[in-house]
């Protein structure tokens, strides 16, 4: 009679006790989430308000960062979830995970500075001791400052065009100004007189200045859903005075000037030189005041 050893069922045994201990032990520990608060400028918060809401059941779990910007939150089941950050003097920040069985996930947030709440109710009034047209004069909302980081991105690069945009158009003011001025000099009877070739100087600055001014409003990026209130109506409205006014008076300006070096009279549309140039530059500082000055 031959003797088999037990040997191999009793270390077949051991190994399925251990993995039935180990499911057990990982059904009793279900994956940890855990990330990092921190601030636009990449500074870590303490003391963040975090909650993760379960969005099939809809309970909710409670935590706060510590002053390395950590959390850390143990025993969630697997499912999805949503995590908010909140803060005194920042907005709230949302994102959405998925927990799976048996991997921890991470959340990390950056929180954004809150709007602030005194401005509210002047959504096109300046800013204190502000010399320049702000965003909130050409009709953007705090709010609209608060989306994704796509959406952030986006914005971003509007506010900076249109900033560029409206210091170019404080710009433009100066020779267009001097250019109006000149203008009733520049009709003398005399040829070639020193006026009317400043006149002329100025206008072609004017017009260069303009077209810089007006590429940056035009390849502005656009936001879907922004409302337009009163005054960037208006300034947009003035544009269409202004912008063809801009290209006409050049023309009409030069069929002038060739005729009063030609020793002529201005006669037919270039008669209309002196009144379009007028006009345009009234729109013009119309569309500007429009957004610099509370009404």
């Amino acid at each position: 009679m031959i003797l088999r050893p037990r040997v191999n069922q009793f270390a077949l045994i051991t190994c399925f006790m251990w993995l039935y201990t180990a499911g057990l032990l990982l059904a009793q520990n279900p994956p940890t989430l855990s990330g990092t608060i921190t601030d636009t400028f990449g500074k870590p918060r303490s003391n963040v308000d975090i909650t993760i809401k379960n969005t099939s059941t809809g309970q909710t779990t409670d935590a706060q960062s510590d002053t390395a910007g950590h959390y850390s939150i143990a025993n969630l089941p697997p499912g999805d979830y949503e995590v908010t950050a909140s803060a005194d003097g920042f907005s709230a920040a949302t994102s959405k995970v998925t927990i799976t069985a048996g991997t921890p996930a991470t959340v990390n947030l950056s929180l954004l500075p809150a709007a602030d709440q005194s401005q509210q109710n002047l959504p096109n009034a300046p800013s204190p001791n502000k010399t320049e047209p702000s965003l909130d004069d050409l009709g953007f909302s705090k709010t609209e400052t608060q989306s994704n980081a796509a959406q952030q991105a986006l914005l971003d690069k509007r506010t900076h065009m249109l900033k560029i945009h409206q210091r170019m158009g404080l710009i433009t003011t100066i020779p267009l100004v001097a250019t109006v001025i000149l203008g009733p000099g520049a009709g003398g009877k005399s040829e070639g007189t020193a006026t009317r070739d400043l006149h002329v100087a100025l206008g072609a600055l004017t017009g260069d200045l303009y077209g810089i001014t007006a590429w940056y409003a035009i390849r502005a990026p656009r936001i879907k859903g922004t409302p337009k209130r009163g005054p960037i109506r208006f300034h947009e409205a003035m544009a269409w005075i202004h912008g063809p006014g801009m290209i006409l008076t050049p023309i009409l300006g030069a069929m002038a000037f060739e005729q009063k070096n030609n020793g002529q009279r201005v006669h037919g549309i270039a008669q209309a030189h002196g009144p379009v140039a007028i006009i345009t530059a009234g729109a013009f500082g119309a569309a500007l005041l429009s957004v610099s000055v509370k009404f």
